[in-house]
């Protein structure tokens, strides 16, 4: 059986836009007939896909794990397509990530990115989640990666959600001690946020002992045993050693990770980026 990638890119776009009418309007449907598409899509594959009877459009737990998939089938197809037809996309795309995922994850992305669309110039930029947010509001980005606490997208498309894990160096004692030694990025940083609230809820002691706003440094002071931090658990790297509730750390949640663009004004080679991106992390 073969799953037809008109049918996975309207699921998806009624996954994003929170309704088949919305869903219906960007690919060009009446929203009874993408109703019909979903069902025929579950049809295929003998399961729900939606709750019923939501005003919002609600996964099951099935839809969750096809999203994932679908997310990557036409990220895949559009970069097959981008790579052998005329004219190809070509532009600047300004894009602003979170420097921990500069670092692990985006390099390969873009990199894979860049290969299949020569025509598209990236500027990128690094910098806390919620500054990124700001900036492109005041129109600095065409693109902005984000974390969010679970459920604020705050406009993004969420396009995957990040367990977060405790690390410290090697042989770093410092996470037996009664006052905690943090290393932490400054304010607005989304991990310092759930720290500082985790362990206030808990009432443990805590010092700042290093700060840093780039994830190089954070990781470095790790290493090197000053404190523990809070990661996404996809970009803690190897050279450290990750904290459990066996330690004494509790279970710190997750966060999600949005895509956000420019619905209004984005040019070709945004919407391109930003399709490939949710797909790979998919």
């Amino acid at each position: 059986m073969n799953l037809p990638t008109e049918l996975l890119r309207t699921f998806i776009k009624a996954v994003d836009l929170g309704s088949f009418t919305r869903a219906g309007n960007a690919v060009g449907r009446t929203q009874s007939a993408v109703s019909l598409q979903m069902r025929r899509l579950e049809e295929m594959l003998d399961t729900p896909l939606f709750e019923r009877g939501t005003h919002r459009v609600k996964l099951t737990e099935e839809g969750t794990t096809l999203a994932g998939y679908a997310r990557r089938m036409l990220a895949l197809n559009d970069e097959a397509v981008a790579s052998l037809r005329r004219p190809r996309v070509a532009g600047c795309v300004r894009l602003g990530a979170p420097h921990e995922y500069m670092a692990s994850l985006l390099p390969t992305i873009l990199g894979k990115f860049a290969q299949s669309h020569p025509g598209v110039t990236l500027e990128v930029t690094c910098d806390l989640s919620k500054n990124l947010i700001e900036r492109q509001a005041k129109g600095e980005f065409d693109l902005v990666i984000a974390l969010h606490d679970e459920g604020e997208r705050a406009g993004g498309i969420k396009v995957h959600t990040e367990p977060l894990v405790w690390i410290s160096g090697i042989d770093n004692p410092h996470h037996e001690q009664q006052a905690l030694s943090l290393v932490l990025a400054p304010p607005p940083c989304i991990y310092r946020n759930r720290v500082l609230h985790a362990l206030g809820r808990l009432k443990r002691g805590w010092r700042v002992a290093y700060t840093s706003s780039s994830y190089s440094g954070i990781l470095a002071a790790v290493r090197a045993g000053l404190g523990v931090t809070l990661l996404a658990a996809s970009t803690v790297p190897e050279g450290v050693r990750t904290l459990g509730e066996r330690e004494g750390f509790p279970e710190m949640g997750a966060l999600d990770v949005c895509v956000h663009g420019n619905r209004e004004s984005a040019s070709e080679a945004a919407n391109c980026l930003a399709e490939y991106v949710a797909g790979s992390f998919g």
